[in-house]
């Protein structure tokens, strides 16, 4: 299956920003969470407008769970399929991660033990995800607030893992990264060191806030200055990367969006400034 090839800055969609969206003189690209998307029936004409524009519309999923003990289900991969081919998805995003057990949804995104056997599970269930949709799929990091004891593998170790035994792209999370660094003391450098361009679907970038002692990924704050030290950092080593700013709640104004994604492509154009395609170079 063919790499994922995006460019530019984006957006997540969200029907609280389509207007903003809509003035955007030329997003790189538009993510649309698979979940927020009616069942049946046309997909807003807001998307209709952006697919007409040219922008490469990306599917967000939140809802596989393919860190879970058991495969994602073909009735959820075959509804995930259609909903890619009715939005003309680029390719898919989902979730290091696993959101129910035993039948019971847990309604979070929850950590995968760091162990050989999830790995292998978690293995076996994007390539059954893979050979399942009709797109590239890129596995995105997540946050968290516990990790599981007896870890294997460092988080670094563990991304390359997973990219070793599938063909899937990452979907890197600077600011999940973030908050793995102040709440677990993650080397972000090795995570950072561990991304082959030619596998980097995207990065995301999104706000956050200290809550008891713990660094909470709420999409609903401005962005931090940590995600973005890490995206200019993720530059200055791959050189410019396509990015773009998650905001799911407390939707700030139009000139606070746009201030914050001017930031991320001056975060970008300083990192490949100062360094870029560093991989090239070991």
């Amino acid at each position: 299956m063919s790499a994922v090839s995006l460019q530019g800055v984006g957006i997540g969609w969200r029907r609280e920003l389509a207007l903003f969206i809509d003035r955007m003189p030329s997003p790189g690209f538009v993510e649309v969470l698979a979940e927020h998307l009616p069942p049946t029936g046309p997909i807003p004409e807001p998307l209709v407008r952006l697919r007409k524009r040219g922008v490469p519309l990306v599917l967000h999923s939140v809802s596989l769970g393919l860190g879970a003990a058991e495969p994602p289900s073909s009735e959820r991969l075959s509804w995930l399929a259609r909903q890619a081919e009715r939005l003309g998805a680029t390719c898919i995003s989902e979730h290091l991660a696993f959101v129910r057990a035993g039948g019971i949804e847990s309604g979070h995104l929850l950590p995968i033990p760091r162990t050989l056997d999830a790995l292998e599970v978690l293995a076996e269930n994007v390539l059954r995800a893979q050979a399942a949709l009709p797109v590239p799929l890129a596995l995105e990091n997540v946050a968290s607030l516990f990790e599981w004891p007896d870890a294997a593998f460092t988080e670094a170790e563990f991304l390359r893992e997973v990219l070793a035994r599938t063909s899937a792209s990452l979907l890197l999370d600077v600011a999940n990264l973030h908050a793995h660094v102040l709440n677990h003391g993650t080397d972000a450098d090795a995570v950072l060191a561990s991304v082959p361009r030619e596998r980097l679907a995207y990065v995301h970038v999104a706000g956050g806030v200290q809550h008891g002692g713990l660094y909470h990924d709420t999409h609903a704050h401005p962005v931090p200055s940590g995600p973005m030290a890490l995206l200019e950092r993720l530059a200055r080593r791959l050189g410019p990367v396509p990015v773009m700013l998650e905001r799911d709640d407390r939707f700030p104004s139009e000139t606070e969006l746009s201030a914050e994604l001017g930031a991320m492509s001056l975060a970008l154009e300083r990192g490949a400034s100062h360094g870029g395609s560093e991989e090239t170079h070991g």
